[in-house]
C-alpha cells in the first residue's frame, strides 16, 4: 500500500486561480449531508458540519448539494459498503455494494454515481466535498467489505460516487482533509493562514494504518 498524496486532492494549482466573487463563483458540489440535509442512513446529518458551512455559505460560493445513496435508495436506508475492492472496482464491475443485511445494491449505486457527476458536470463544478467513509462519498477512505463486520477492515480509495467524479477530473476533498480546506477557505477569503493542519492521509492514524 502506499502512503503518497491521494490524487484527487486539488492540485497547489488549484488554489492559485483568481478569488472568487459573487459574478464569478467557485461552484462545490457537496455531500448533501455536510450542506445540511437530513439524509443520512438514520435520517440525521451524519455528525454538525455547520463550522463547514458557516464559511461555505456565502455569496462568493455556488453549493450544489446531493446525496447518492438518497437518490437510489431513499431515507431512512441500511448501511452499504463496498466488498472486493473500492468505487473504481465497483463503477468497472470488479467488485460489488452490498447494503448491511447482504442484499446488492451495485446497480443503485453506480446508477446514483453517475448521476452525482452528470449533475456535477451539467453545474459546471469546480470541486467537491464529500463525507468521507461512505460506501457513495467517501474519497481517501472506505471499508472492505461491512463496517459492521466483528474484523472490519480499511481500504484506500473512493467510495462509488466520488470515484466518478474523479474520473471526471473534478477534484474532491473529504471533511477530515484539514490543510486543503484551509487552503480553499484562504483562496475564498483572500487570506493565507494555513499553519499546521494536515489532511487525512498525512495523519498517524491513516500513516499508521497503511503504511504497515
Amino acid at each position: 500500500m502506499t502512503t503518497a498524496r491521494p490524487a484527487h486532492l486539488p492540485s497547489a494549482a488549484f488554489f492559485q486561480r483568481p478569488r472568487p466573487t459573487a459574478e464569478q463563483p467557485l461552484v462545490v458540489m457537496m455531500s448533501a449531508c455536510l450542506g445540511g440535509v437530513g439524509c443520512g442512513v438514520d435520517g440525521s446529518t451524519n455528525g454538525d458540519h455547520t463550522g463547514l458551512r458557516s464559511w461555505l455559505v456565502r455569496p462568493e460560493v455556488r453549493i450544489v448539494k446531493f446525496c447518492p445513496e438518497h437518490f437510489s435508495f431513499g431515507t431512512p436506508r441500511l448501511t452499504p459498503d463496498n466488498h472486493g475492492g473500492n468505487g473504481f472496482d465497483v463503477l468497472d464491475g470488479k467488485a460489488r455494494s452490498l447494503a448491511e443485511d447482504g442484499t446488492d445494491w451495485t446497480a443503485g449505486m453506480v446508477k446514483a454515481a453517475y448521476e452525482m457527476r452528470d449533475r456535477a458536470l451539467r453545474e459546471k463544478v469546480d470541486l467537491a466535498i464529500l463525507m468521507d467513509i461512505s460506501g457513495a462519498c467517501g474519497s481517501t477512505v472506505t471499508y472492505l467489505g461491512s463496517r459492521f463486520a466483528a474484523d472490519k477492515v480499511y481500504q484506500q480509495g473512493p467510495g462509488v460516487a466520488a470515484a466518478a467524479l474523479i474520473r471526471a477530473g473534478i477534484p474532491v476533498i473529504s471533511q477530515r482533509d484539514d490543510r486543503s480546506l484551509r487552503m480553499l477557505r484562504d483562496l475564498i477569503d483572500g487570506t493565507q493562514l494555513l499553519e499546521e493542519e494536515r489532511d487525512h492521509w498525512e495523519k498517524e492514524w491513516y500513516q499508521g494504518y497503511f503504511g504497515k
